[in-house]
């Protein structure tokens, strides 16, 4: 309602005075820089209330709100981020494509948008595409988790057979961020498929102290443990394994495998 009586208000103000002027302190300036701050407001509140729509798994109340949010401002990047992240969610990958790529054109030096649009094309198979975004994103002095991106573009590389360079990615992120559990994994696994099972064993340990277990990591330390022949510790690892995740395919492809 302000907004609409400041419009009237410059309208009868330029009608008094019979000319218009321009400078970067006349009311009209002002009234722009006004409504410029209320859009960016209400997208920030609408970009919000789409991510608490997301969480609860309201997927189409999600995307009316950030569909308004973008149309306050469509160079919102965090907006254009989400509503990808839903889009993809849905399945609807030209959409959330779409959007990822926004978010990357509204700032292209900015980590966060650069490494989630690889992310995004490694998912959908393109990891030769995805490979230079990654490189952005590490190369953004001001992105406060590098170390994903490392992470990222390694899993990236293992996914387009190159685990040489994904070797020495996974080993980037660890050497920022030591305790990076994806990272770990991922080098236990690739050293494992490499038949180097007593290095896998030392990234697997350093995993496991993190406390992060997960059905895939507990098969791979079983695996880990009898390739080495340690029957005790594979044998630990499949009770932990049984237990925590007793639903799992990991589960039951140990069970199959016990089976006489």
């Amino acid at each position: 309602m302000r907004l609409d009586r400041a419009a009237v208000f410059v309208g009868l103000l330029l009608a008094l005075t019979g000319c218009v002027t321009t400078g970067p302190n006349t009311p009209e300036s002002r009234l722009r820089e006004s409504k410029s701050d209320k859009n960016k407001e209400a997208a920030q509140v609408l970009t919000q209330l789409g991510q608490h729509y997301m969480q609860e798994n309201d997927l189409q109340g999600a995307l009316e709100q950030l569909n308004k949010a973008i149309g306050y401002n469509a160079s919102y990047e965090p907006a254009q981020t989400v509503i990808a992240v839903v889009y993809e969610r849905i399945n609807d990958m030209p959409h959330a494509e779409e959007h990822y790529r926004r978010a990357v054109e509204i700032d292209p030096a900015r980590g966060g948008p650069n490494n989630n649009l690889g992310a995004f094309l490694c998912k959908t198979g393109r990891t030769a595409e995805a490979m230079p975004y990654f490189q952005k994103a590490v190369a953004d002095p001001f992105y406060q988790t590098p170390a994903l991106a490392w992470t990222n573009a390694g899993s990236c590389q293992m996914r387009g057979g190159d685990t040489a360079s994904a070797e020495e990615d996974f080993r980037k992120a660890l050497a920022i961020d030591s305790n990076n559990g994806e990272a770990l994994f991922q080098l236990a696994n690739l050293l494992y498929q490499r038949n180097d099972a007593f290095r896998a064993r030392a990234f697997m340990q350093r995993y496991d102290a993190l406390g992060q277990a997960s059905p895939q990591a507990l098969k791979l330390g079983h695996d880990i443990e009898s390739r080495l022949g340690n029957r005790d510790a594979a044998l630990s690892y499949s009770r932990r394994l049984q237990t925590q995740f007793p639903d799992s395919e990991q589960a039951h492809a140990l069970d199959n495998t016990a089976s006489p």
